[in-house]
């Protein structure tokens, strides 16, 4: 055979290739958002119905989007059905409203348990003990493109949306972290200012965290945040969509940051 033929054939064979899933994507986006989706959403999490219409529309478009990219796989027994699928799409794309930064390129599973879950970690302490007895945990994000939850926190955390606790907040602002290539506690910003702010506003309030703590005083942010920088912006993630007031008011500059990454102000549609 000509060999220019071969080389335009595997050419338009690459391209036809790329094709493919982009219009398989688009016809995803373009489909009717069923009614008993709705109605989960309205059923299932407690913020849905105080969103203005622009960011439900944008919310229902960016859900089809993750339904279609993402496999979700059941464990421990549990069977994924459509509630399980778009409760957790819905939390998890509520981080990425108003942001032109993809649907979280880099996650391709979702693993749901009934309950919490066992695992085994070698984690090393301070002292330089390695601990590697196993813990119950609700959640759990990896760097190799798979988010782990518990289901009845993740069901329990949408239905209850001021008490800061949100296991789907909490571990998709992990995967966002993860997106500079280190979980850090600093995602992709704008550029160095942006950076330079970011760094100040969360080392103050980490340190912050870290002297109420010893001064055996309550803080509206978790005492979890302490653990490190990563954990400190997962947890602020939490706080700063179910305690968007109370953040505003008692820790106005990180809630600034926070609001300027995910270009959105809670308060707007607030539940209590």
């Amino acid at each position: 055979m000509n060999p220019w033929l071969l080389l335009f054939l595997g050419v338009a064979g690459i391209a036809l290739a790329v094709m493919i899933p982009s219009w398989r994507l688009k016809r995803a986006i373009a489909a009717p958002f069923p009614q008993e989706w709705v109605d989960i959403l309205e059923r299932n999490i407690q913020v849905y119905r105080n969103l203005p219409m622009p960011l439900r529309l944008q919310l229902r478009r960016l859900i089809k989007q993750f339904l279609h990219q993402k496999h979700f796989e059941g464990a421990g027994g549990l069977e994924i059905t459509d509630e399980i699928r778009l409760t957790i799409a819905a939390e998890a794309c509520m981080l990425i409203l108003n942001r032109n930064s993809g649907v979280y390129p880099e996650l391709r599973w979702i693993i749901v348990y009934p309950s919490a879950f066992i695992v085994e970690h070698d984690d090393m302490d301070d002292a330089g003990v390695v601990d590697d007895a196993p813990r119950d945990l609700l959640g759990e994000s990896w760097g190799n493109g798979k988010v782990i939850l518990a289901w009845d926190s993740v069901l329990r955390g949408a239905q209850n949306f001021v008490d800061g606790q949100n296991v789907v907040l909490h571990e998709f602002a992990h995967q966002l972290d993860d997106e500079t290539g280190a979980t850090d506690g600093a995602p992709l910003l704008a550029g160095a200012s942006s950076y330079r702010s970011w760094a100040q506003v969360f080392s103050r309030e980490f340190e912050a965290l870290h002297d109420s703590i010893r001064r055996g005083k309550r803080s509206l942010i978790d005492e979890y945040g302490a653990t490190n920088p990563a954990e400190f912006f997962a947890v602020a993630t939490e706080t700063f969509f179910e305690k968007p007031r109370q953040m505003a008011k008692h820790h106005a500059e990180l809630f600034e940051v926070m609001s300027s990454y995910y270009r959105v102000d809670p308060r707007e549609w607030r539940v209590d």
